[in-house]
């Protein structure tokens, strides 16, 4: 079949899906009518996964599962747009990780709000002038964003999602390399590429900053001054890639949160985070533990934080396999709560990745 004719059949498929996207789209506008009349979230985690799993069950190729996901992620996100206009604010300004991370669980089609720190993320969703705020948690080398936990203490917004980025960090710049003399870039960032930076910039000075997009803009302006940061920042703010990949570890995730008003239904492949603080006695933490192993729990995480109120106490934060609504879970809960001074529930989410 010559060239011609196979691109005749696919303009032919094309018109095809268009008709069939527009149906979807009509489906969506009468769900949307009805939400807004329950009242209930536009946006559902336990919904979109879903729809992602059951397309990898029919997905025989030759588009992969990443392609696909790729692909469904900007239908969802023109169909929550159609829905509402649904606002996400992100830990900015444009181009940081956070910012990437929101895009790829959110896509193209909403609304976003850039924030100065991640204190503005939560309080923009809590005064309803963004519906989600999206926000790291932990990376895989340098460990949990102290300030996000403190936020999570004192904050009613709950984790409604979870976002896994692979992250690369690359040295930007407008100079040359042997002129760079600072190098600005957020505290964590330093801590992922601290041998490459020994090893080809010993001297160089680094200065902290609240963003890898602000480490951008700074760089930008500054002469003789680099960043590191995405490439997306590169060509947002007209950088040159000096060196690309200069992380220590090729397996270098951040995981993200998506923080919101609602609660998510169970998917049946769900995580919960819980947030407690413990009495001070001998083996009060083993204690707070036993609920979990009696009632066959699997803990993903344990994370400790000092409690700023009051000196030498701590908060603890775990991550759990399951859903609140579970019966083990939540047998295991109601047995700490007794155990524990204080106990909170942070949110049940799909796993997802």
């Amino acid at each position: 079949m010559k060239i011609k004719n196979l691109r005749k059949t696919i303009d032919g498929i094309d018109e095809k899906i268009v008709g069939l996207l527009n149906t979807r789209a009509k489906r969506i506008l009468e769900i949307g009518a009805l939400k807004n009349k329950l009242k209930k979230s536009i946006y559902v985690p336990a919904r979109e996964q879903e729809i992602l799993n059951r397309l990898n069950t029919v997905n025989n190729g030759p588009l992969s599962k990443e392609a696909l996901a790729a692909i469904y992620r900007e239908i969802m996100s023109a169909s929550l747009a159609l829905e509402k206009s649904l606002v996400i604010a992100f830990l900015g300004p444009q181009a940081t990780f956070t910012h990437l991370a929101a895009l790829k669980k959110f896509g193209t089609s909403v609304m976003y709000l850039s924030c100065k720190n991640i204190s503005d993320c939560f309080a923009e969703v809590e005064k309803d002038n963004a519906d989600y705020g999206v926000i790291p948690i932990e990376n895989s080398i340098e460990g949990a964003v102290s300030h996000t936990l403190d936020m999570l203490v004192d904050s009613d917004l709950k984790i409604c999602s979870q976002i896994m980025l692979d992250v690369a960090h690359n040295l930007l710049a407008k100079c040359k390399k042997e002129d760079i003399k600072r190098i600005y870039s957020k505290d964590q960032v330093f801590g992922q590429c601290r041998i490459w930076l020994e090893s080809n910039l010993p001297k160089v000075d680094l200065v902290e900053v609240a963003s890898t997009a602000q480490a951008a803009q700074i760089a930008e302006k500054e002469k003789n001054a680099a960043c590191i940061a995405s490439l997306w920042a590169s060509k947002e703010y007209h950088l040159n890639v000096i060196a690309r990949e200069i992380e220590d570890s090729p397996h270098n995730i951040t995981r993200f949160l998506v923080v919101g008003k609602f609660d998510t239904e169970p998917t049946g492949r769900d995580k919960t985070s819980i947030m407690f603080s413990i009495k001070d006695s001998v083996g009060a933490l083993h204690d707070m533990l036993v609920p979990f192993k009696k009632y066959k729990i699997n803990l993903t995480k344990i994370e400790s934080r000092p409690c700023k109120k009051r000196a030498w106490d701590y908060y603890f934060f775990v991550d759990m396999l399951g859903h609140i609504k579970s019966k083990n879970i939540k047998k295991a809960l109601e047995e700490l709560d007794v155990k524990c001074k204080f106990l909170k529930v942070l949110g049940s989410y799909p796993l997802g990745e």
